[in-house]
């Protein structure tokens, strides 16, 4: 089985996420509408579909159509050229998946750094504060004291796009790159390092 083929058997949810991310890094798509390949040359911007039956693409269309009506994506055709682009709704759900499938990459080398992420998010935040701290936990944070997590691998462009995602300021959270933490002996052999 071709590694095509098996793009168009993902579950729905996933075929939305790669429209939804194809969109959020190109920003929109533009496609010649008045081509009798219009179909077709929307598909090669979600992969190689020209090869593939009819039942197989309609999954393609129908995520479209239900992003387009859920108010996700917005069609304009201007000179016979038919621009797919995310509204702010689009944007938001395409935010939700980017956050969803974050991973901070392990290095072959440690560099012998933490990343200490503090945050101060008010009362009135509650519920930013414990999702956030919920996805802390989920990449693999340890937690140093109440709102002090650290980590041994970069992870700045993570905690920008999570105080991206939650609309909080850097004064709320804050990352951290130290040399040294007394008493690390704990945290090591949390992230198994020598």
């Amino acid at each position: 089985m071709s590694q095509y083929k098996y793009y168009f058997r993902k579950p729905r949810l996933e075929i939305i996420k790669d429209i939804l991310t194809v969109l959020m890094l190109t920003g929109a798509v533009c496609i010649a509408a008045t081509s009798p390949y219009f179909g077709v040359n929307l598909m090669r911007y979600f992969k190689r579909a020209r090869k593939y039956k009819k039942s197989e693409r309609k999954n393609i269309y129908n995520a479209f159509y239900r992003l387009r009506k859920n108010g996700c994506l917005e069609l304009n055709l201007k000179n016979h050229q038919l621009y797919i682009s995310l509204t702010e709704k689009g944007k938001k759900m395409a935010g939700r998946f980017q956050i969803n499938f974050l991973k901070i990459k392990k290095p072959l080398k440690w560099d012998a750094k933490w990343r200490l992420v503090i945050f101060d998010i008010p009362n009135f935040h509650g519920i930013k504060r414990s999702v956030f701290r919920g996805k802390l936990k989920e990449l693999g944070f340890y937690q140093l004291q109440k709102s002090v997590w650290v980590h041994p691998y970069n992870c700045r462009d993570e905690i920008n796009l999570l105080r991206e995602f939650f609309g909080l300021s850097r004064k709320e959270i804050r990352l951290i790159i130290a040399n040294d933490i007394e008493d690390s002996a704990s945290i090591k052999k949390a992230f198994q390092l020598k």
